[in-house]
């Protein structure tokens, strides 16, 4: 099998040597920053797959924040499965870590949909180096939990008419929502992962990133193959079917896949997944991403009838982000639009 992955990966290397000069895509691909592997799949069945940089189909890539998203579909199972409810209190499920530094009403308030939604009380956000609860603050610590139960709060924080409270990027509050599958699902966290999505979606191999004392870091770093990605992505497009087995029902993928907050990139925010428009010559396509540093990018395009899996090491890269969206949008371009 390791010999006919990578007889398909030289194939395609060969066939995009050849392509080059008359297609645009195959040329913007070989053209993207670090640029490791791309899968476009179509009504379920693969499109384009290419590998680059030395990455072949048995790569497990680091997307970084891609993980959030594979989170949040543990969650809904969670939530599907009676072990959570979006407004269950978070901090409520840590008492025998009490006492908190900063508790009091504003964090015992904070639920599971707030975390999701990048709107709870915690004073932390990834984007402003001098938040208390930039991530770069709690990888030091030998546990990130005790790090992350001690937060203090925003002041002032106050919820809109919606219930939510201000966007803010924070890795450490889907960390939280981890240690919560982890005391809540049972055989912890990623026993229940696999037993309820990966091993229906026979996906076989991972690697969680850890803290030094064990600890899941549910909000980055999970390791995983490109047509894996790409089963995650399919499942989304498929409303939570997988070969006739309902592993999510279609109401918790609506409700994952709907905009809960706007950002100050001008994306919608829904469960740990982005909303954008991708422009084409035949028009928009709304795309649902899961997005993390270096230009990772797993998205499904429902009115297509599309998902697609980028994955790049272009790492902390003034415009990693922006370079895929174009690729993408030349990419949706090439296969939507009539010559």
């Amino acid at each position: 099998m390791k010999r006919l992955l990578l007889t398909t990966s030289l194939f395609f290397v060969l066939l995009g040597a050849k392509a080059q000069a008359t297609d645009p895509v195959h040329a913007a691909w070989q053209a993207l920053p670090q640029g490791t592997s791309l899968l476009l799949q179509r009504e379920g069945k693969p499109v384009i797959e290419w590998y680059g940089q030395g990455a072949d189909a048995d790569t497990l890539h680091d997307s970084r924040s891609v993980t959030k998203s594979v989170t949040a579909l543990v969650v809904a199972a969670a939530v599907q499965d009676g072990l959570l409810r979006w407004d269950s209190p978070v901090f409520d499920a840590f008492a025998a870590e009490r006492p908190f530094q900063h508790d009091g009403v504003a964090k015992r308030a904070i639920t599971v949909e707030d975390l999701l939604s990048m709107s709870s009380a915690l004073d932390c956000n990834d984007w402003e180096d001098s938040s208390p609860g930039n991530e770069e603050n709690m990888y030091p610590h030998k546990s990130w939990l005790r790090w992350t139960l001690d937060l203090p709060t925003r002041t002032p924080y106050a919820r809109d008419a919606s219930g939510r409270g201000p966007f803010a990027y924070c890795t450490a509050g889907v960390f939280l929502l981890g240690q919560l599958l982890e005391r809540r699902a049972p055989g912890g966290l990623e026993a229940y992962q696999h037993r309820r999505l990966f091993a229906p979606l026979n996906i076989q191999h991972w690697q969680w990133k850890r803290s030094d004392s064990g600890e899941l870091l549910t909000g980055g770093g999970l390791r995983m193959r490109t047509r894996d990605l790409g089963k995650l992505a399919q499942l989304l497009q498929q409303r939570g079917v997988w070969q006739g087995q309902v592993l999510l029902k279609p109401e918790l993928v609506a409700r994952v896949l709907s905009v809960q907050r706007d950002t100050p990139m001008g994306l919608g925010y829904g469960q740990l997944f982005w909303q954008r428009a991708f422009k084409t010559r035949c028009g928009a396509q709304q795309g649902w991403m899961m997005s993390g540093n270096g230009g990772n990018i797993v998205a499904v395009f429902p009115d297509a009838g599309m998902s697609l899996v980028l994955t790049r090491t272009h790492y902390n890269q003034r415009g990693m982000h922006q370079q895929s969206w174009a690729f993408i949008e030349l990419l949706l371009d090439s296969q939507l639009c009539a010559q």
